[in-house]
């Protein structure tokens, strides 16, 4: 952690939960003797007794009290219950409590399971009172999950499922026969079943599991307290490790058996406490078991808990990056814990294998030869992760190695950093062949990055509270170095072939490393986080022993990281004065290349549903445009009628394959000005060209086709008809109705009265429309929209994903005139939503406004698009007109949001 960052995890322990002293528990068997088996009088109690934890926990009494005060309430209630509703031949059978109720752990609404042990099958008359015991507890609110099991169906269960196993560890007489309990506990011990070691590799490899399902990292933004990498789980994983092992029912006994330091334990209660609280908290504002961590919950949470915004870090990214930090916290003692077990479970015996004066190797894992290894030696605190990586088959670091390295995280200071030899290795583990991800993530896990580079400890479990980012600023920066290392190995080459070409020919690929790195390292800082970041790469990069030229790419890169990326998607690319100003910014094409693979990497990184084919296309596209321009030389430009003249020759070659005559296509392409050849590619003009010359030409009546798999990774959906008021609103209202992601469209109106209106669609997880039944209902929805407008709804009516509903973005809208090209250019940001586009497309049309492209691009809850438009004489907007129009949709925008 950065000097002067505050130790989320460093404040005064809780005390320890205390014997429930709650009057609700005092009074309540003499109360519900009193409610003479009244459901109703019990539910009201109940219901009193939890809206008192509730008012408990929000005067913040320690939530490790509360926890087992609702255990202890739920436990009198079961007990009453089954003095009240078993019968006499059920003497002899045990309630016994199970899982975390078992612990004697109850969240508000935590899963209530009980285990009814019974020395034989239950008969007819038992099997009635079980079913009226539990109509019963339904009655009264307490939904409880039940098995009804004798001791060998246990042990049967438990060899079949180890979550059986782990639930029934962890069992607690309620009433009964405590015999035929202690009969159960001999049948699962580990002599019989489950030994140890078993045990415990398959609760490693049901959390290796589980953190595979969450992407295997603890930092998505809508996190599940409970079951996320770093969560509660994890902290379970350890005890029920534990109990198996040494038979111990709390933590407390990790520490007994000489697992777990004090200080260890004591970090280890402060991120359960925290995340008990949390989850608590979850309970109390939703009512129900709810243990996801979701936006609208989270700026409850942080209002309860009194956090308040600061000048660059909202309230709730305060409770977040603790959060975050916690889990951080948690996923280091889990693996330490979970190494130090398995080194004592490891029957292999043998002497370590050497690897050098410091380090050696002890049953495949690395391990410091002596316990002052980096007191002695503070350059093995790198060292360590370089030797990693040119080991492979080396499968971790020794739980002694672990501690060793947290102890003296301290050593690397100012001085440390300023060390020619510390230089060397950490450059050593970026320029790598293997191992690079791997290792910064180690890193990052240990403590050793955030020290080493100072700025990346203050980004370290740091969140952006919207939807663009689905992980925290340190998690995504590594996982936009992963993507880059893959690009490097060829085994990836099918992900993203050009951006796998290019990277393996880039002849310093650290210089993208360290970009990445510091893409967004200035993030939270207040101020422009490329500019700030870009001065942070430079100097250590300079510091680290690069030549100033490699730096200064490192800082050009980190600076420019989001110029590719805005210029494809919000600007023309098929405007020849884009590409060549593109050109002019990157200057050549080693800047080209290595701020395409940062682009490309960066988007992956950003969110699994940020990056589609479609981006893949048009990154690709403006990279070969850009990189052509380089080529030709800045001196000698790519002009407009050299493109066009280029895009019909290609267009021609493709469909004289397919035997089009030649007076076809010139008939075709007399409709058409020289914009529309600049904004199709040759594919599209030739799909164009073919279905306009088997079309009658005398005919009115409507085409439509689509073209499934377009060259641009869409589902290009054409219209050819007249022109029709709000055809660009209907049309976006059909598509948008239909659930579809509409990420580009361009209207050409043709000589004849006819408008070509081409749109790019993507289902909602990104992917083309392959679908044949899908195919059709979308052109029969739009044949019905063309041949029946009156009966098509001119609105959407889809609802706006929750997550988006927590978002309030203002509209805003920016109009500049286009002289060159005789248009104006509208920007757009505004909350995204269905339905979106067709009011805009209605303004538009009634303000008499003709639109010629749409370039659309969504960033988490924000739409940011762009709209080339014109009067009815095709001329750019008037500054009165502008005005209006900027107003009219502002109006029409912010009512619909408000609505």
């Amino acid at each position: 952690m950065a000097a002067g960052d505050v130790d989320l995890l460093d404040e005064a322990l809780p005390a320890p939960p205390a014997d429930p002293g709650w009057p609700w528990l005092q009074r309540l068997p003499a109360l519900l003797a009193e409610a003479h088996g009244s459901p109703a009088a019990w539910r009201e109690l109940l219901r009193q007794a939890h809206e008192d934890l509730k008012a408990r926990f929000l005067a913040d009494e320690p939530v490790e009290t509360l926890v087992h005060a609702r255990a202890a309430l739920v436990d009198v209630v079961l007990r009453e219950s089954w003095r009240t509703h078993s019968i006499a031949s059920m003497i002899s059978w045990a309630l016994v409590a199970v899982g975390g109720y078992g612990r004697g752990e109850l969240h508000l609404c935590s899963d209530i399971d009980i285990l009814l042990l019974v020395p034989r099958a239950p008969d007819v008359p038992e099997r009635g009172a079980i079913e009226r015991l539990l109509a019963f507890l339904w009655d009264i609110g307490l939904e409880v999950g039940h098995s009804v099991r004798t001791v060998e169906e246990c042990a049967a269960e438990s060899i079949a499922d180890v979550s059986v196993m782990t639930t029934l560890l962890e069992a607690r007489l309620l009433s009964g026969n405590a015999a035929l309990l202690a009969d159960m506990q001999v049948a699962l011990a580990p002599d019989r079943i489950w030994p140890v070691k078993e045990f415990f590799e398959a609760k490693v490899r049901e959390q290796s599991e589980r953190h595979l399902k969450a992407n295997d990292t603890a930092y998505n933004l809508e996190p599940n307290v409970k079951t996320s990498p770093g969560g509660l789980r994890d902290i379970q994983t350890i005890a029920w490790v534990a109990k198996r092992r040494f038979g111990s029912d709390t933590l407390d006994g990790l520490v007994t058996n000489g697992f777990l330091t004090l200080a260890e334990l004591r970090r280890l209660k402060q991120a359960q406490s925290f995340l008990w609280k949390v989850r608590f908290g979850l309970h109390v504002l939703t009512g129900r078991r709810e243990d996801r961590l979701l936006f609208d919950h989270q700026l409850r949470l942080a209002q309860t808990f009194g956090y308040e915004d600061a000048s660059y870090t909202l309230a709730v990214e305060q409770l977040m990056q603790r959060y975050y930090r916690t889990v951080k916290d948690v996923s280091l003692l889990n693996e330490l814990l979970l190494q130090l077990f398995r080194e004592a479970v490891q029957s292999e015996s043998g002497p370590p294998r050497p690897l050098n004066a410091r380090f050696q190797v002890r049953h495949g894992s690395l391990e410091a030869v002596s316990e002052d290894v980096f007191a002695r030696t503070p350059s093995a605190l790198l060292e360590l992760f370089v030797l990693l990586q040119q080991n492979p088959d080396i499968k971790g670091v020794r739980a002694a190695t672990m501690r060793a390295v947290a102890r003296c995280l301290w050593l690397i200071d100012e001085e440390f950093r300023q060390n020619p030899r510390h230089h060397r290795l950490f450059l050593e583990i970026v320029r790598a062949p293997a191992g690079v991800t791997h290792e910064l993530r180690r890193m990052n896990a240990y403590g050793v990055l955030g020290r080493y580079i100072p700025a990346f400890g203050r980004i370290v479990g740091r969140m952006q509270y919207d939807l663009f980012h689905a992980y925290t600023v340190d998690a995504h920066t590594l996982f936009v170095v992963s993507n880059l290392r893959r690009f490097a190995i060829s085994r990836y080459d099918h992900e993203l072939p050009e951006a796998s070409r290019i990277m393996q020919q880039l002849p310093r690929p650290e210089v993208a490393y360290l970009a990445a790195l510091f893409h967004d390292i200035a993030k939270g800082r207040g101020g422009d986080h490329s500019e700030l970041g870009s001065v942070d790469a430079e100097a250590f990069c300079l510091e680290q022993g690069l030549s100033p030229y490699d730096a200064r790419i490192v800082a050009w890169l980190v600076r420019s990281h989001l110029t590719f990326s805005i210029t494809a998607q919000k600007q023309d690319i098929g405007d020849p004065q884009v590409i060549n100003a593109f050109a002019r910014t990157v200057g050549d094409e080693a800047h080209l290349d290595y701020l395409y693979v940062l682009t490309c990497a960066d988007v992956r990184g950003t969110n699994p549903k940020l990056w589609n084919s479609w981006k893949a296309s048009l990154f690709h596209d403006f990279y070969h445009r850009v990189r052509r321009a380089l080529r030709r030389g800045l001196e000698t430009p790519i002009d407009q009628e050299q493109l066009v003249r280029e895009t019909q020759e290609a267009a021609r070659r493709l469909m004289q394959e397919r035997d089009l005559p030649a007076a076809d296509i010139e008939r075709a392409w007399a409709r058409f000005s020289a914009t529309y050849f600049l904004q199709h590619s040759p594919e599209e003009v030739a799909w164009h060209s073919r279905l306009l010359a088997e079309r009658d030409p005398s005919s009115d009546e409507p085409l439509i086709a689509l073209d499934p798999q377009s060259v641009r990774g869409t589902t290009a959906v054409l219209i050819y008809t007249r022109a029709r008021r709000h055809g660009f609103a209907r049309t976006t209202a059909v598509l948008d109705q239909l659930g579809l992601n509409i990420v580009d469209a361009r209207i050409t109106p043709t000589g004849d009265g006819f408008s070509l209106d081409l749109y790019h669609v993507l289902e909602d997880d990104g992917a083309p429309i392959t679908d044949r039944d899908r195919q059709e209902e979308i052109e029969h929805a739009l044949w019905g929209s063309l041949q029946r407008p009156e009966d098509t709804p001119f609105a959407v009516y889809r609802r706006a994903p929750r997550q988006a509903r927590m978002f309030h973005t203002p509209t805003l809208i920016a109009l500049s005139v286009d002289e060159r090209n005789r248009r104006s250019v509208l920007e757009l940001t505004a909350g995204d939503r269905p339905g979106l586009l067709c009011d805009v497309g209605k303004v538009l049309m009634e303000a008499h406004v003709e639109l010629q492209a749409a370039k659309i691009m969504t960033v988490g809850e924000r739409a940011e698009d762009v709209f080339y438009v014109t009067d009815f004489d095709g001329r750019p907007l008037g500054a009165a007109a502008g005005e209006r129009l900027r107003e009219s949709l502002t109006r029409a925008l912010d009512r619909r949001d408000a609505a």
